[in-house]
């Protein structure tokens, strides 16, 4: 983990048998939110189909692998994709296939 990336946790919790830390993006999950042409990007990136965007990218963040900050962003790294929020304001920017 480099200089410029930190983490930013708050406490810890048991999630699914397996401790995790519980920070700032995973307490406002419900103030997640996406402008229209996020929709569009995020379901372009993803394949995904004619889904509610926002609810989806909620379940995969609970569920995620690691949450990093990095900057102004949290970055949600899951099984399938990473999910980038804005730290301040909690919009979804994008989301990409994980490598």
């Amino acid at each position: 983990m480099g200089v410029a990336q930190r983490v930013w946790y708050v406490r810890k919790f048991i999630f699914g048998g397996v401790y995790r830390m519980k920070n700032d993006l995973l307490i406002n999950l419900d103030s997640l939110h996406t402008t229209e042409l996020g929709i569009v990007r995020i379901k372009r990136n993803l394949n995904l189909p004619d889904i509610d965007v926002v609810a989806w990218c909620k379940d995969k963040i609970r569920n995620s692998n690691s949450i990093v900050r990095q900057g102004k962003n949290w970055y949600a790294h899951t099984v399938d994709a990473v999910i980038t929020v804005n730290a301040h304001s909690f919009t979804i920017i994008t989301a990409h296939k994980a490598k």
